[in-house]
Formats: C-alpha cells, sequence, structure tokens
C-alpha cells in the first residue's frame, strides 16, 4: 500500500465535520490524522502535526480560514489547502486562489465533488514523486488531469464517475495510446466495458482516437491525451 496522504480538517460545525471525515476516508490513498473546530487550534494542529493536506472552513468562530490559509504561507508551511466553504462571492474566492489553495468547493456539495478532488491532488502529488524534472508534455497532461475533476452531471446511463475518472488518470499516467484492451488489463475491468468508457471520453473530446491498421485482421481502435 502507498504512503497515505496525511489530512486535517477544519470546520466548526461537528455534524459537518464528522461528514467530511467520512468522506475523505472513504477515498483509497488519504487518512485524517486530525480535527479542529476554530482557526487558532486549526494553526496549532497544522503546526503539530505537519500533514500534506488540510480542508478547510472559511467561517470559523474565531480567525477566518482565510487567515489560517495566509499563516501557513507567511511561515511557508509546506501544505496544500482544498477551501470547503458556503461562501460563493467573487472578491473570497479570488482571494483564496491567490493565497495557492488547490480547490475551492461550495457548500453543500455531494461526495462525488470531494472525490473528485481528492483523486486529482493524488494523482498530482503521485506524478510528482515519481520524477525530480517534468517535461512541457506531462506538465500538460498534469493540468489536463485536473479538467477531469469536474464532475460529470450527465453521464450516460451505465457509466459511473470513479470508473471514468481511472481510465482517464491510467491514460494520463501512461502517456503512449492504447487499446480497449490495454486500458482494460491496466485498471482492471472487461474490454467491453473499458471500450464504452473509451469512446465516451473520445466523443466528449478528453481523449483522441487513432485507427491502427494490421497487415492482417480488423483495424484497432487506439486512445490516447491530445
Amino acid at each position: 500500500m502507498e504512503n497515505l496522504i496525511t489530512t486535517i480538517i477544519v470546520e466548526d460545525d461537528p455534524m459537518v465535520l464528522e461528514i467530511n471525515k467520512q468522506f475523505v476516508e472513504k477515498v483509497e490513498g488519504f487518512s485524517v490524522v486530525g480535527i479542529a473546530q476554530s482557526g487558532e487550534e486549526a494553526i496549532k494542529i497544522i503546526k503539530s502535526q505537519q500533514p500534506q493536506l488540510v480542508i478547510l472552513d472559511i467561517y470559523l468562530p474565531d480567525i477566518s480560514g482565510i487567515e489560517v490559509l495566509k499563516e501557513m504561507r507567511s511561515i511557508e508551511f509546506p501544505v496544500d489547502v482544498i477551501m470547503i466553504t458556503a461562501a460563493r462571492d467573487a472578491e473570497t474566492i479570488k482571494e483564496v486562489l491567490r493565497y495557492g489553495a488547490i480547490d475551492y468547493i461550495v457548500k453543500p456539495f455531494k461526495f462525488s465533488r470531494m472525490q473528485n478532488s481528492l483523486l486529482s491532488y493524488r494523482m498530482l502529488r503521485t506524478k510528482l514523486e515519481e520524477k525530480s524534472t517534468l517535461d512541457q508534455e506531462e506538465i500538460d497532461a498534469l493540468k489536463k488531469s485536473k479538467t477531469v475533476a469536474k464532475p460529470f452531471e450527465e453521464l450516460p446511463k451505465g457509466l459511473n464517475e470513479v470508473t471514468l475518472r481511472q481510465i482517464f488518470l491510467y491514460l494520463v499516467k501512461k502517456k503512449d495510446s492504447l487499446s480497449a484492451e490495454e486500458v482494460a488489463e491496466g485498471v482492471g475491468i472487461a474490454r467491453v466495458t473499458a471500450r464504452r468508457y473509451l469512446e465516451y471520453l473520445a466523443k466528449i473530446g478528453k481523449l483522441q482516437l487513432e485507427i491502427q491498421y494490421g497487415s492482417v485482421g480488423r483495424p484497432i481502435n487506439r486512445y490516447y491525451i491530445a
């Protein structure tokens, strides 16, 4: 099992805090190592636990989540932040992004939205830890992997977001053009299932299709990240 991404959740509402904790623990690769219900408590526990990720609310009873984020940046503490809040105004969003939050999730939200964010973040960390340097193509591929983190609201019947994301991120990691059979083997699903997802991703413009002609037999459809 790969090293878990240590995570702290900051939320003043006990019920919401427990729900968010359960959401994070449902996503493979993450471990909640601490919780906080105020800004000052958050700063203290972040400094002591030194997590890799903080899931942070803005509206806290003492200081705001933005002030917590600013404090982390002022001391150059190496932690990534996903902001979860009911705040929707443009100025707040701009300020949060300006201080380096990797995502901004508006309450109320579905589990799939947080899952999308965490999977995208995990993919980013994995790629950056695998290599000390990245070329432009790899950087662009990482940016594309973040675009798929947006929820797919209108998936065709029989498709689900988790499998769709697994297939897309597998292609991002491999970088080469792959057939449905190769994707099926790599992800651990049936070939016919892989083909359905690949065809859908190509249809919505997330993948490019190339047809490989051999000397014998039918041509093979291969898919790659554009």
